[in-house]
């Protein structure tokens, strides 16, 4: 018998709230088809919306006064985008831009606010969240310092793997420069010589991973620090994560259990599903 599903259960914050807390939640969230390079937030500007991913996900970007970039950091199904609006700051503090096509839900800043505000649970969810994500930029931070090209971009590809289905990655080695912050030739040469020994196939526009466990050892420690860290937040084995308890439905005198949270970042690493329960495809739909 397949459990209960929240139509909110493709993204990992929203599904590990409590029946009662996503029916409060569920009038300010707008379903969102999001496109290849949307950019969501620009920075500087206003942050007017937060985003919630369920089958898309979307790059933080920094970028210099010269025009280079650097992706700062990856969101996906188990994250929100616009983690500021939240914490009092009224203006983006980089760019946001969709890295991969999917559904993503929409919610207001002002709606943000008032339910933090409202609810110690749903501000629980985001702070906890939040910390996962300056262990990530932290992590950042330090690898393109001490750690090689090579490395990098092993980190990179599986970061993007584990927040979507299969393993494929669609993006020219132009695009992965630019968001790796190095030059294009140092991503081809690093991609020729991960698909010599076997662990890619390139083909122009998309990388086929043919050998994950190849690809996590070449990586450096940096992808594992992070990785433990949404995997903490998802209730993996080592968080002190626990469901929230069963509530009763406004309505319904006999109640319904709280579905249980997907987990986005299982103990291996890659997307998986609570016990019990087929993994539904990633979907917004109502």
């Amino acid at each position: 018998m397949l459990l209960p599903v929240s139509r909110f259960e493709s993204n990992q914050l929203l599904a590990h709230l409590s029946r009662t807390e996503s029916l409060w939640l569920e009038q300010d969230l707008e379903r969102m088809e999001l496109a290849t390079g949307q950019v969501l937030n620009a920075c500087g500007a206003p942050l007017r919306h937060v985003y919630f991913p369920a089958s898309a996900t979307v790059s933080l970007v920094s970028i210099t006064a010269d025009g280079g970039s650097a992706e700062v950091a990856v969101v996906g199904c188990e994250g929100m985008v616009g983690v500021g609006a939240f914490m009092g700051n009224a203006c983006a503090l980089n760019d946001a831009v969709v890295q991969r096509p999917g559904c993503a839900w929409r919610m207001s800043t002002a709606a943000v606010l008032h339910h933090t505000r409202r609810s110690s649970e749903f501000m629980q969810q985001l702070l906890g969240y939040t910390q996962a994500l300056f262990t990530d930029l932290a992590q950042a931070s330090a690898c393109t310092r001490h750690h090689g090209l090579d490395q990098q971009l092993c980190r990179w590809m599986l970061q993007h793997l584990d927040r979507q289905d299969g393993l494929d990655l669609r993006i020219t080695h132009e695009r992965m420069a630019r968001l790796l912050g190095v030059r294009r030739e140092g991503v081809t040469y690093a991609a020729l010589k991960l698909q010599k020994e076997g662990v890619i196939d390139y083909r122009r526009g998309r990388i086929a991973v043919l050998d994950r466990k190849g690809l996590e050892a070449r990586a450096c420690e940096c992808y594992g620090v992070v990785r433990r860290a949404y995997a903490r937040l998802a209730g993996g084995p080592d968080s002190g994560h626990r469901a929230h308890p069963q509530a009763e439905l406004p309505g319904h005198p006999h109640g319904q259990p709280a579905a249980a949270g997907v987990r986005c970042f299982g103990a291996d690493g890659g997307r998986t599903a609570p016990e019990g329960r087929r993994r539904p495809q990633p979907s917004c739909e109502r």
